[in-house]
């Protein structure tokens, strides 16, 4: 049995105060209904971001409840199915992003679907690749707004967070109140717009607890690689924790040699940017996991 979380459940900041929208067993699947970052207040390319209500911006569905998390316990959620509406909004802000600077127009752009692409302006077509940029659990303490990334998830428009990706976290309160948002039809490395092809969609997911006492959080597992995830008030900050994150996972969890693990972070590791325009910074270290196999270590099934 498949539990629905429809759309209009939704917070728009992760706090260890929130009623649960649904209660569930581990390992049971749930279907979240999500809108865009923009909770659908852009229908048409007339409607501008200074017509937005910002206290409806980046709204998450949820939380749900996890029967049998505790605090402190490392929760895996994996991402069982991803997928989107067929239109997507962008936009541009004068002042906002890393370009901000530079543009003067704002601008609201509707992107529609064809044969499985995002069609930009009738001239660039682009596979559709859903992802989820708000995504996470309740910290132990305080009210973290949806757009701010950090320990705990929240914004981190990370490419990898897709269908098929296992994302871990470290449950701040019991239960741990999981819920994401944000959807994106497809989305650049770095998000230098401050925006991707925004757009409404459903996660089919299911979370459970798994025995890796340690592991830094958020962590993430595709098919191929591992992923620590960090976000800092700068990139430098970002690059460097995520960095020493990654060591930490393959020296304390994985067992390899720290000489080792540092030397193959240079010759098969990569550092990339997530998005470089909230208020904190996102940066993730990947690793691949056929490496992790040379060492006979393996993550829990």
């Amino acid at each position: 049995m498949i539990h629905t979380v429809k759309r209009d459940k939704l917070f728009f900041a992760f706090d260890p105060h929130l009623e649960p929208a649904l209660r569930v067993s581990q390992g049971q699947e749930v279907l979240l209904e999500t809108h865009d970052c923009f909770e659908g207040q852009l229908q048409s390319e007339a409607d501008l971001v200074e017509s937005l209500d910002w206290d409806h911006v980046n709204p998450a569905t949820g939380p749900v409840y996890i029967e049998g998390v505790k605090a402190g316990d490392v929760l895996r959620v994996k991402l069982l199915e991803v997928s989107v509406a067929d239109h997507a909004v962008m936009v541009t802000v004068p002042g906002e992003g890393v370009l901000g600077g530079m543009i003067r127009d704002m601008e609201t752009a509707i992107l529609g679907f064809d044969s499985g692409n995002v069609v930009f302006k009738e001239k660039v077509r682009i596979p559709v690749k859903p992802m989820i940029g708000v995504i996470g659990v309740a910290p132990a303490e305080g009210r973290i707004p949806n757009g701010v990334p950090g320990t705990h998830g929240g914004n981190m428009d990370c490419t990898l967070i897709g269908e098929g990706t296992s994302v871990f976290f470290t449950a701040g309160v019991d239960g741990a109140l999981f819920g994401c948002g944000d959807m994106h039809s497809v989305m650049g490395d770095g998000e230098v717009v401050v925006c991707g092809a925004e757009a409404a969609g459903t996660v089919r997911m299911k979370a459970e607890t798994v025995p890796m006492p340690g592991l830094p959080t958020p962590f993430l597992e595709t098919k191929d690689l591992v992923a620590t995830v960090f976000s800092a008030p700068t990139t430098d900050e970002a690059a460097t924790e995520a960095t020493l994150r990654m060591a930490r996972f393959l020296t304390d969890i994985a067992g390899m040699p720290l000489n080792d693990a540092g030397m193959l972070m240079s010759l098969v590791g990569h550092l990339k940017f997530c998005q470089v325009v909230d208020p904190r910074k996102t940066v993730r270290f990947e690793f691949p996991k056929w490496v992790l196999g040379k060492y006979d270590y393996q993550l829990p099934r």
